[in-house]
């Protein structure tokens, strides 16, 4: 039997790069997926692409989790088509890129990057709570994805890191208040993932990039849903409150090879 199969999962974020493994993912363990992006037309790239790779059967619902009449609206749908949702996972995020370093970058843009990645959040795990994990005898799961520059700060992306740091956090504290009712929190951290945007960099920048890596490659969004997969699994039933890392060894070392001294 697949693992998830007659369960519904919610991934936020599902419409583009990581966020197709982690739909796909679970498409092909048995889920009925919902996914939603940013915009209708945003979401409706993300659809047409998961159907062309097979996927077959994601309900696709455009909503900007930082807009709570816009997550209330997802989560009527969900109740009205499926009346259950048994997995949530927290990946939609705003990169934070373009706003430039600390001195220069708007304060308002700052708050933009929170409220989607934590505020966004909140109210996404709040509201699955609330609507559908303490009405159902089976609890439910919760997964954020968080990024290794939690730890380890990456430079001209404050916002970005502080909200990842402030999502490691959050995950720590909803599990220990939701662990008594049941409800399972826990999150993946990410470093480097293959998108579309290696395709652009200059080989010698993406071959640089990839030095920073001990396993020597960048993560492929098939290894991030695996984690989260397990995560949100009965194979990890015991677990809760956990950042688990998956970054091809980055938060390992110390230096990259080539720096260490």
């Amino acid at each position: 039997m697949k693992r998830f199969e007659g369960k519904v999962v919610l991934v936020t974020g599902g419409n583009r790069n990581t966020g197709l493994d982690l739909v796909e993912r679970f498409v092909r363990e048995g889920a009925k997926v919902y996914m939603c992006g940013l915009t209708a037309e945003s979401t409706a790239e993300g659809a047409a692409k998961l159907e062309q790779r097979g996927v077959e059967g994601v309900v696709s619902v455009p909503c900007d989790i930082s807009d709570a009449a816009q997550v209330t609206a997802l989560f009527d749908t969900i109740e009205r088509e499926s009346g259950r949702l048994d997995i949530l996972v927290n990946n939609a995020a705003n990169q934070g890129l373009g706003h430039g370093g600390p001195l220069e970058m708007d304060p308002a843009m700052f708050f933009d990057v929170f409220k989607t990645n934590v505020v966004g959040g909140f109210q996404v795990t709040q509201e699955a709570c609330n609507r559908f994990f303490m009405k159902q005898e089976s609890r439910g799961s919760v997964v954020f994805l968080s990024s290794n520059t939690a730890k380890r700060a990456i430079r001209n992306r404050t916002a970005y890191c502080s909200s990842k740091g402030a999502i490691n956090s959050m995950v720590r504290a909803l599990a220990l208040d939701l662990a008594p009712l049941g409800i399972r929190v826990n999150c993946c951290a990410p470093g480097y993932i293959y998108t579309d945007r290696w395709d652009v960099l200059d080989p010698e920048k993406a071959a640089r990039r990839r030095l920073n890596c001990p396993l020597r490659h960048e993560a492929k969004g098939s290894d991030i849903a695996g984690v989260v997969a397990f995560l949100a699994s009965d194979d990890s039933a015991n677990m809760t409150g956990e950042i688990v890392t998956c970054d091809a060894g980055c938060s390992c070392q110390h230096m990259p090879e080539d720096v260490d001294v």
